[in-house]
This record gives C-alpha cells, sequence and structure tokens, in this order.
C-alpha cells in the first residue's frame, strides 16, 4: 500500500511528499489497524488573507474494511497542518483498536451462567430447556402476548421506532462503529429491505438481510373479525 498525496487547488512539493511518508509511517498505522485498503493525504489552501493563520489545510482519509477514518487540520503551514491531523488520525485509530480488543478479551459467559449475571433471567434444566418458576413454588404465572410474568410482574417492556432512511453497507457500517454498538438495524438503499449489520470476531462484520416470502404470508391464519357489507 502507498499513500497518495494530492493538491487541490494547490502545488505539493517534493520536499513535502517526502515528509508525508516520514510522518505517516505505513508500519505503524498497520499495526494498529491490519486491514488497510488506502491512505490519502490531501492539501488545500485558503486564498483568503483574513484566515492566514488557517490558511493551509490537509486532511487524511485512511479506509480498511472497518469504517472509513477522517483527520484533518488547518494552520499557516502545511507541515503544522500535517503534524496536527497526523496526531489526531493516530489517536481515533488507537481508539478504535483498543475498541477491538477490549470486545475479544471480554469473557463470554455461557447459557448456564445467565441467571447469575441476569436478574430475572430463566433458569434452565440440565437438557437447557427454560424451567419455567410456577413449576417450582408454586406462584402463577400470567402470558401477556409472547411473554410469561412471575406474580405481580414487574414487567418493563420497551419499545421504540425510528424513522429511518435507506443507506449503504458502508454507511451503516460507518453508522454502527459511530454510536459504539455491535450491532445495527437500518434499510438497505438497494433492496429496500430492513437489515442489520453486527460485529463478529476480530475485525470481521456480518450482515442480515430480511425478506417477506409470500408463500408464508399466504399460509398466515385469517385475522379474527371481518368487514360489515352493506
Amino acid at each position: 500500500m502507498d499513500i497518495v498525496v494530492k493538491g487541490r487547488k494547490t502545488e505539493v512539493p517534493e520536499r513535502f511528499r517526502k515528509h508525508v511518508a516520514e510522518k505517516l509511517k505505513l508500519e505503524k498505522i498497520q499495526k494498529l489497524d491490519g486491514k488497510v485498503i488506502s491512505l490519502d493525504v490531501e492539501v488545500s489552501k485558503e486564498p483568503n488573507p483574513r484566515q492566514a493563520d488557517r490558511c493551509d489545510r490537509v486532511e487524511i482519509t485512511l479506509r480498511s474494511r472497518g469504517p472509513v477514518i477522517r483527520a484533518e487540520a488547518a494552520a499557516s503551514d502545511p507541515y503544522a497542518a500535517l503534524d496536527m491531523a497526523a496526531e489526531k488520525l493516530d489517536a481515533r485509530l488507537r481508539k478504535q483498536h483498543d475498541k477491538r480488543f477490549s470486545r475479544r478479551g471480554a469473557r463470554r459467559i455461557s447459557a448456564a451462567e445467565v441467571p447469575d449475571h441476569v436478574p430475572g433471567a430463566a433458569t434452565l434444566n440440565g437438557n437447557g430447556v427454560p424451567v419455567r418458576e410456577d413449576e417450582t413454588d408454586g406462584v402463577p404465572t400470567t402470558k401477556i402476548g409472547s411473554l410469561e410474568v412471575k406474580g405481580e410482574g414487574p414487567l418493563v417492556v420497551r419499545e421504540k421506532t425510528h424513522v429511518a432512511s435507506p443507506m449503504s453497507l458502508d454507511q451503516a457500517l460507518y453508522e454502527m462503529e459511530l454510536v459504539g454498538h455491535d450491532f445495527y438495524l437500518f434499510v438497505d438503499s438497494e433492496t429496500k429491505e430492513p437489515s442489520v449489520v453486527y460485529r463478529r470476531h476480530a475485525y470481521d462484520y456480518g450482515v442480515i438481510h430480511l425478506s417477506t416470502d409470500p408463500m408464508v404470508a399466504e399460509a398466515q391464519p385469517p385475522a379474527a373479525g371481518g368487514t360489515l357489507g352493506g
């Protein structure tokens, strides 16, 4: 992988290109993100004399199998702007690296251990089948929809509805990393169907697409009631 340096409405001298290669050490970057695809550096100049202290801007764009990472800075000369942008890039790369490392190092609990860590979780028998609490202590259980509530509850159901604009898979991955979640529900801009991106082991990602099966929809029993004919 090479570093691509380009100027936007300005010339980039060879000396600055060499400084970029010395400042952005690929070996160090690849240690923090081993799946880097490209690294672009764009230099631009602000002609407004009132912004002389911020006339040179440097934007660094790093693309990998994960979300795109950008870092930019402006200063009175391109070398100072590059130094500040490089520091921002390094900080964001380390943050992403530490986040991945903490996820890999987190211990996963087995299904049998869930009741010990999650209050109110179902207890499993030796065959891995949930044991109803009313079978052991005689406390009545109330069925609400697909949920069973022991005694008086309490039952807390949290429901959210979001308005979602269709987006691409790359944008969904970026949004997932932005909010810091392990999954992200979105509407695929190509299929117009709901989909979910999720984080797998190490740096891998997965995606689940949902589609309506017309055969299954036709096999569903009709809803109770009907319309009154006039």
